[in-house]
């Protein structure tokens, strides 16, 4: 009996000893939650107060702390909890309007003036895994095949390398009209639905100029294929930079298992679905324009709009023929944006497109 007692007793302490390493790694690895603390009034950058419970800190470096015009932004670490922790938040001399977290605008008191209190779940894995929390975009809706988000940028919100340079006027009003008429051609030409077919997508994507962990400059814009149904896929992904006219001149072109592929005005630049089949080529045009050549080699040509400034419009011409007129704006501060596309071939095409988001989030209403 005490021989079998040994036994039992020596197997649970085996037990409890290859149990005890799995249980102390997981106790020690931290969950993340960003936050955004908007001010209501945007004035010079600054920090606020904000006090964590016991066992919660912020995550150090410049990238994860960052003040703006307009906000705050930190992310905080510690054990996860769902249910959330209690935050207070005091700024001396500003009024507090909203809490961001993801998408979330967070319920708070106001015990004071210039204080809030509010709950937030810390729940993510990493500090990337939060960056929604400080990410403004819209994703529009589209067919099969395809996928688009537009950026919302706005000059109060700067932060990282952006606060070094001037603010990219010109970019960030001709990338949505680059975007629009690339949504048109991918439609149009049928890529978008020849896509779908193999279960892949493209992506159309703009720049971000308030993100620290991801600081996404120069200026450029993606038309990018994904040989899968999202981006974790491999990809054919162009950067397309332009200038302060709005006029692209380079193409750094990342090819998964190839690296970076570079081509400047003139160069075609071929992209494939990761099977040997071609599935367009871009060129970048001279007048800073670019053309969307398809395996079948029809041309879709966007180039300076009717203003010859790509900055106030975009046409683009179908196989030679003049098609569409694309003008759009996007007002950051009341959360619209329009897009005018005129059909020169078929006036009944033609249409006024206007989307309402939150100008917090990004997140379109109905």
């Amino acid at each position: 009996m005490r021989r079998r007692l040994l036994v039992l007793v020596a197997a649970l302490a085996a037990m409890i000893v290859s149990l005890t390493p799995a249980v102390v790694t997981a106790a020690e690895q931290p969950a993340y939650a960003g936050i955004r603390i908007v001010r209501a009034y945007p004035g010079e950058p600054a920090a606020p107060e904000i006090t964590l419970p016991e066992g919660y800190s912020f995550v150090t470096g410049d990238k994860f702390n960052v003040a703006s015009r307009a906000e705050y932004y930190t992310f905080i670490q510690g054990p996860r909890s769902v249910a959330g922790i209690p935050v207070t938040v005091r700024w001396p001399g500003e009024r507090i309007r909203d809490v961001i977290w993801r998408d979330n605008h967070l319920t708070f008191d106001r015990p004071a003036a210039d204080t809030v209190t509010f709950t937030v779940p810390v729940t993510a894995a990493t500090t990337n895994a939060d960056q929604p929390t400080i990410q403004v975009w819209s994703a529009l809706p589209t067919p099969p095949g395809l996928q688009w988000r537009i950026e919302h940028n706005d000059p109060d919100r700067v932060a990282g390398p952006w606060t070094t340079v001037p603010w990219p006027a010109g970019q960030v009003t001709s990338v949505i009209s680059y975007l629009v008429a690339s949504n048109a051609i991918l439609i149009d030409s049928g890529l978008a639905a020849t896509a779908a077919s193999k279960g892949h997508t493209w992506y159309l994507m703009g720049f971000e100029t308030n993100n620290t962990l991801h600081p996404d400059n120069p200026p450029h814009w993606h038309l990018t294929y994904y040989a899968g149904p999202n981006t974790s896929a491999k990809a054919y992904l162009p950067h397309f930079w332009f200038d302060a006219e709005g006029k692209n001149f380079y193409n750094g072109m990342d090819v998964s298992g190839q690296g970076r592929q570079k081509y400047y005005v003139g160069d075609p630049a071929p992209m494939y679905d990761f099977a040997d089949n071609l599935v367009a080529t871009t060129v970048i045009r001279e007048d800073g324009g670019l053309d969307i050549i398809t395996p079948d080699e029809h041309t879709y040509s966007m180039m300076p709009g009717p203003s010859g400034d790509l900055r106030q419009d975009v046409s683009v011409v179908r196989d030679g023929e003049p098609w569409l007129v694309i003008k759009t704006s996007d007002d950051v501060r009341h959360g619209i944006m329009i897009f005018d596309v005129v059909d020169l071939q078929d006036s009944r095409n033609s249409s006024t497109t206007v989307h309402r988001y939150d100008r917090l989030t990004g997140v379109l209403k109905p």
